[in-house]
């Protein structure tokens, strides 16, 4: 239970340190409110990866056939602290509200896609891409009271598409390095 607990908070600094990083990139591509979503790499771990509460180097075979259902729990706990920690160290109470909608129907779309089957680990964070993006319009809607910024889902999906290949490409490639590291039945020494 130890090991787990210490996982996961390193998971949650992760999360913390690329949600800082990601507030201190000036990132335009001259559409108002598209970013990357760095700290979303780290859900995507867990989630497909379920890499927390092993001590035994195993990781459910995720590595070979990508069948692994576990992490679910962790991915929404890591990343509903990371939103309230975040929100309040570099931004606002409406952004938590916003994070937390665009967070939540993200999650259950990941989650879905994953235990289908049919999805791998890009086809997942894209998922979570484009439902994050759609969760934010319809907190949108019922903030300022119009349907008329539902006009702005397109040019959301095709951002929440790019940057969920992005970091599901990006999750792919760290994911062998992490499973080792978090793996590592012997202390290690930093």
């Amino acid at each position: 239970m130890t090991r787990k607990i210490a996982q996961l908070g390193l998971f949650l600094a992760l999360a913390l340190i690329l949600a800082y990083v990601e507030s201190l990139i000036p990132f335009s591509f001259g559409i108002p409110g598209i970013k990357l979503g760095l700290p979303n790499l780290i859900v995507v771990m867990l989630l497909c990866g379920g890499l927390v509460g092993r001590s035994d180097g195993h990781q459910n075979d995720v590595l070979t056939n990508g069948t692994n259902r576990n992490g679910a729990k962790e991915a929404l706990l890591v990343n509903s602290l990371r939103i309230v920690l975040s929100g309040f160290l570099f931004s606002n109470l409406y952004t938590i509200f916003y994070a937390l909608a665009g967070a939540l129907l993200s999650f259950i779309a990941m989650l879905i896609g994953r235990r289908m089957g049919c999805f791998s680990v890009v086809g997942v964070s894209v998922l979570g891409g484009v439902f994050h993006n759609i969760g934010q319009i319809l907190v949108a809607m019922f903030v300022v009271e119009t349907v008329y910024v539902g006009y702005y889902v397109p040019v959301l999906i095709v951002a929440g598409t790019v940057t969920g290949a992005v970091l599901g490409i990006a999750a792919m490639e760290l994911m062998p390095y992490v499973v080792r590291f978090i793996g590592y039945s012997q202390p290690v020494d930093f």
